[in-house]
């Protein structure tokens, strides 16, 4: 299973329902992301840029692929992104295999 950072923004609307009935939207986070055979590592709530930020285990690519689009598709936020995230050992796997490409700039 491969790490993701999910982070979101909520619209001004989905905020006012918030401040009007507040709850923790963390359960039905946890529930998608299982339905898609995954767990949720951690969640925040964040100031800045955005306002949700979670990092969760999925199977694959298409798995988070289908987390963000079902999210994005709920009308409840403004902006999100999906990032893949490496373990520094895939990090130095990666390292190591950059060192055998060959790849030269251009001079």
């Amino acid at each position: 299973m491969s790490y993701y950072l999910f982070q979101g923004s909520y619209t001004s609307d989905a905020w006012s329902a918030l401040v009007r009935k507040p709850r923790n939207r963390l359960q039905a986070i946890k529930g998608s992301v299982e339905k898609l055979g995954g767990r949720v590592e951690g969640a925040w709530l964040s100031f800045g840029d955005h306002d949700v930020v979670v990092v969760v285990r999925l199977p694959n690519n298409v798995s988070a692929a289908a987390f963000s689009l079902a999210v994005a598709a709920g009308g409840a936020l403004k902006a999100s992104k999906t990032t893949p995230l490496l373990t520094f050992e895939e990090g130095v796997k990666a390292m190591r295999q950059a060192g055998k490409v060959g790849y030269r700039p251009p001079k």
